[in-house]
């Protein structure tokens, strides 16, 4: 075949042709611990990047300089938010232990979308539960997905 017809290597990699990573229109609310996430985040890319840049690994190059973009963009949009401990009602931050009619019982802490990690108990403040117990207290029901939820506990953690 002639080498006419065959793709030529993508020796030029650039930011462009790998696409930027999604950035939410939601606010950008995160816990202390959400924004030094952030910024550990964008310290090891920029130690990453300098590697790939000395070593001239231009694929490595471009995705990580994408990642890096998305980082300093969510550290420039970061909105730091530390809930009153005296709130006797669900807030950003806050820890809700919640409980079905069956029993199942759950303990979520609502955090920024960057932190949300369902299996370390870390629901994003834009989530159905999540918004579904914004401005709730103890006692009161939260419906997500037709199932209702008791909030038994608020806490600060």
């Amino acid at each position: 075949m002639s080498r006419a017809f065959t793709r030529e290597q993508d020796d030029d990699l650039s930011p462009n042709d790998i696409g930027e990573r999604p950035i939410s229109e939601h606010r950008n609310l995160v816990t202390p611990e959400g924004l030094e996430m952030i910024e550990t985040e964008a310290a090891a890319l920029r130690e990453r990047l300098a590697k790939a840049e000395a070593e001239g690994e231009r694929e490595k190059i471009a995705l990580i300089s994408r990642d890096l973009r998305y980082w300093s963009a969510r550290r420039e949009s970061a909105e730091v938010s530390v809930p009153d401990p005296q709130s006797d009602v669900v807030r950003f931050g806050m820890s809700v232990t919640i409980e079905a009619e069956d029993g199942t019982s759950h303990r979520w802490k609502i955090v920024g979308e960057d932190e949300a990690d369902a299996t370390k108990g870390k629901i994003s403040h834009v989530s159905p539960m999540a918004v579904a117990l914004f401005g709730k207290g103890v006692g009161d029901l939260a419906t997500v997905n037709g199932k209702e939820w008791e909030i038994t506990a608020l806490g600060i953690s």
